[in-house]
C-alpha cells in the first residue's frame, strides 16, 4: 500500500470468516483490506479473487470504493479498497437512511447499465433459485402450510426467473445493510464477488427481503412504488420472487457451510419475508 500500517480497526459485521479492517498508514494516509484462507470456508478465497476482478474494472464514477490492488499466495487472497468514511445504516432501519439507499440504488443502476464489465449474465449457476423444485420432491419436510398447498404452481413460477430477469445491467446480486456505507454526501455499495448482469430492478428485488427482516417496510411497499420496480412486467416480478422467496426456504433448511454458522438463520428470516411478499402478489385476499 506504499507506507507502513500503524494500526488497524476490525469492522466486524457481514457473513465471511475473514478479516476486515481499516488501516491507518505511516504516510496518514487510510486503507481498508480484508483477507481470506481456504482454512475457514474453501469458497471464500474464490470469491475474493473474483471481486478483486470485479473491483478492478468497476467505473469510478460508480458509487463503490476505489480498488487499489490484491495480493494472492495460493492460499491467503487479500484486496485493498480506499477507506471509505461512512457507518453500515443503523438497523432497525430508519426511514431516512432507507430513502437516501434506494435513491442511490437508482443511481446505481443507471451507472451500470448497460454493464461496463464482461461478466457472467444473471443464471441458475450464478444464483441457484431452485428452491421450491427441491421441496416439491421432498413432501416430508414441513414448510410454512401455504406454501405447501400450492408448492406446484410455486415451482411452475420459479421455473421461469431466469427468462425474467434477463438485462443488461451490471448487477451487485447481494445487497443487504453490511454492504452498504452511508457517508456526509453519498451512499457506497461494497463488495462485489455476486456481481453478474440482468434486469435493472432485480437488486432491489433482492434487497427488500432482508429490509423486511430487519425491521424495514415490507417489500410490496417499496418495490410497487419505487422507480425501478415500476419499470418490471408483473409477471416477470412473480417469477423472481418465487424464486428467491424458494431459495431462502430452502437455503434456512439446509446446514450451515463451514465457517458461516449464522447463514441458514439469516436466510430463514429472509425467507419469511419473501414468502409474505410471493402470496401478497399471488393471493392479496389471502385465501
Amino acid at each position: 500500500v506504499g507506507a507502513r500500517i500503524v494500526a488497524a480497526i476490525d469492522q466486524p459485521g457481514g457473513f465471511s470468516p475473514g478479516m476486515a479492517a481499516r488501516m491507518q498508514l505511516s504516510d496518514g494516509g487510510r486503507v481498508f483490506i480484508k483477507a481470506i484462507s481456504n482454512a475457514p470456508n474453501p469458497q471464500s478465497p474464490e470469491m475474493h479473487r473474483r471481486e478483486a476482478v470485479i473491483a478492478a474494472r468497476l467505473p469510478a464514477s460508480s458509487p463503490v470504493p476505489r480498488f487499489l490492488g490484491s495480493f494472492d499466495d495460493g492460499e491467503y487472497v487479500a484486496l485493498v479498497f480506499e477507506d471509505i468514511e461512512g457507518e453500515q445504516p443503523e438497523l432497525p432501519w430508519r426511514s431516512n437512511e432507507l430513502k437516501r439507499v434506494l435513491d442511490a440504488l437508482s443511481s446505481l443502476s443507471a451507472s451500470l447499465t448497460p454493464s461496463p464489465v464482461e461478466t457472467d449474465a444473471i443464471s441458475e449457476e450464478r444464483v441457484p433459485l431452485t428452491g421450491w423444485r427441491q421441496l416439491m420432491m421432498k413432501p416430508e419436510i414441513e414448510i410454512e402450510p401455504w406454501a405447501r398447498a400450492n408448492i406446484a404452481r410455486l415451482a411452475e413460477l420459479e421455473a421461469g426467473w431466469v427468462d425474467a430477469a434477463r438485462g443488461e445491467t451490471l448487477l451487485h446480486a447481494d445487497l443487504r445493510a453490511d454492504n452498504i456505507l452511508l457517508g456526509r454526501n453519498r451512499v457506497v455499495f461494497i463488495d462485489w464477488p455476486h456481481a453478474c448482469i440482468g434486469a435493472a430492478w432485480v437488486d432491489l428485488a433482492f434487497f427488500l427481503p432482508s429490509v423486511a427482516m430487519q425491521g424495514g417496510p415490507q417489500p410490496w411497499t417499496v418495490f410497487d412504488s419505487h422507480q425501478l420496480g415500476a419499470e418490471a412486467a408483473p409477471q416477470d416480478v412473480d417469477r423472481l420472487v418465487a424464486g428467491l422467496a424458494g431459495y431462502f426456504v430452502w437455503k434456512g433448511l439446509r446446514p450451515a457451510p463451514p465457517g458461516l454458522p449464522t447463514l441458514p438463520e439469516f436466510a430463514r428470516a429472509q425467507g419469511v419475508a419473501a414468502l409474505a411478499w410471493l402470496r401478497h402478489r399471488l393471493d392479496p385476499s389471502g385465501a
